[in-house]
């Protein structure tokens, strides 16, 4: 049967002769030997009801796999993500400034659907598990390797002594490992790298060079009720004029980047009385350098504890930003207890009890306490579980001088800048 559906075939391609040149003579000639193998196939692998041999391989070749695609797609944008990192370093070493390219909106929300509150407490209960003694060895060192750790500086240098992840994260240092600057009035709180520094002006706080965030929606209204959402926002002026209080003053920024291997706790960078605490719950995304540099408002649509008060020029301020799997933030003269408690008062991050969008306060200056908690300069203040951000806001005199480089590494105890 199939030897008679190919000769029908070719007399049809015959039948054409009316027009045909010997050209597509030619041509008929060469495609009638090319079909002399279908000839001699069994027209049963063509027909439906006979077993699928023959077509099963191609069918299979047509079918969509989501893993292989998602892989491949995650990959390639990962990929496509580190060459214009590499590009943008190669730039930067011919001295050329590149201009920051921001995510767009629809990247912000992609990047906030992703439950990272959730992961972090998952993060955070995993950090809490005790290890084997014979485990804590290997784990650790991965994790010295991995993050250049300094366990020399460490109080305690022998690994098993950490029961856990969480009391390796927040290791003690040996008291002369971090002397303080007794010569200058700021100190670095922690260990870290420095983002940027400077004035802030026109109420906006650049978290990197060239990408900036709302004062106001970072530290909130002057206004402090516990449990509100945000209010409208004032005028720009007014708002800065609320935080400088002395006339001949400016405002100061300073923004500290931990990376996971640095010392996780920080200290009170100067002499000042913190009469508040207001806690935003958020997002917890990433706050390396490269995600400051893609986000606007990072810093804004993270979680984090803003501690404000006075020190001898005025306004001081002192923010601790969390980060993926940095949802615990612990202030040590705070009411922070390890279990969540039903109290407002309570300082509790990263708790599901706790929605988006609001924030509460508490207030340190009581009928018995009218000025607040005294802090000595690097006195211990709180810690984070993970590398994370400090973000410093202060009013100071126009003749106040940072002695610091954007990107330098410092240290806890450093100078951060004096009159």
């Amino acid at each position: 049967m199939a030897t008679s559906v190919v000769h029908r075939f070719l007399r049809l391609l015959h039948g054409v002769a009316p027009w045909r040149s010997s050209f597509h003579h030619r041509e008929i000639t060469a495609l009638s030997q090319s079909l002399q193998p279908l000839w001699k196939l069994p027209f049963r692998a063509f027909r439906t009801d006979a077993r699928k041999i023959h077509t099963a391989p191609a069918r299979t070749t047509f079918l969509l796999r989501p893993l292989p695609i998602l892989l491949a797609t995650g990959g390639g944008y990962a990929g496509y993500r580190q060459y214009e990192k590499y590009r943008e370093r190669e730039l930067e070493k011919l001295g050329l400034e590149i201009p920051p390219k921001l995510a767009g909106h629809w990247e912000v929300a992609l990047y906030k659907s992703v439950p990272t509150r959730l992961l972090s407490r998952a993060w955070g209960r995993l950090n809490q598990v005790e290890l084997p003694h014979w485990l804590r060895r290997p784990v650790y060192s991965l994790y010295i390797w991995t993050f250049g750790v300094n366990m020399k500086e460490a109080a305690v240098e022998d690994l098993h002594h950490y029961r856990n992840l969480s009391e390796f994260f927040r290791r003690k240092l040996k008291p002369q490992a971090r002397p303080v600057c007794g010569l200058h009035s700021v100190i670095s709180p922690s260990d870290g790298r420095i983002l940027n520094f400077g004035q802030v002006k026109n109420c906006e706080v650049e978290q990197v060079k060239g990408v900036t965030y709302s004062l106001e929606s970072f530290l909130g209204p002057r206004t402090y009720t516990e449990d509100l959402p945000f209010p409208p926002a004032a005028s720009c002026d007014s708002f800065k004029n609320q935080l400088v209080t002395r006339e001949g003053n400016e405002l100061y920024h300073c923004v500290i980047y931990l990376a996971p291997g640095d010392y996780h706790c920080f200290h009170s960078p100067t002499d000042w009385t913190v009469s508040h605490r207001r806690h935003f719950p958020g997002s917890l995304m990433s706050v390396n350098p490269g995600m400051a540099r893609w986000i606007k408002e990072l810093f804004c649509h993270n979680e984090r504890v803003v501690l404000t008060g006075d020190w001898k020029h005025g306004f001081f301020s002192l923010t601790a930003v969390g980060a993926t799997n940095v949802g615990s933030i612990r202030i040590y003269f705070d009411q922070a207890p390890l279990t969540p408690s039903l109290s407002p008062q309570d300082l509790h991050t990263n708790s599901p009890r706790h929605s988006k969008g609001s924030y509460n306060d508490f207030s340190f200056v009581t009928h018995t306490n009218r000025e607040g908690v005294p802090m000595r300069k690097g006195e211990h203040l709180g810690e984070f579980n993970l590398g994370s951000t400090i973000v410093l806001i202060f009013e100071a005199p126009k003749d106040f001088n940072f002695q610091l480089k954007t990107g330098q590494k410092i240290r806890f105890g450093e100078a951060l800048g004096s009159l």
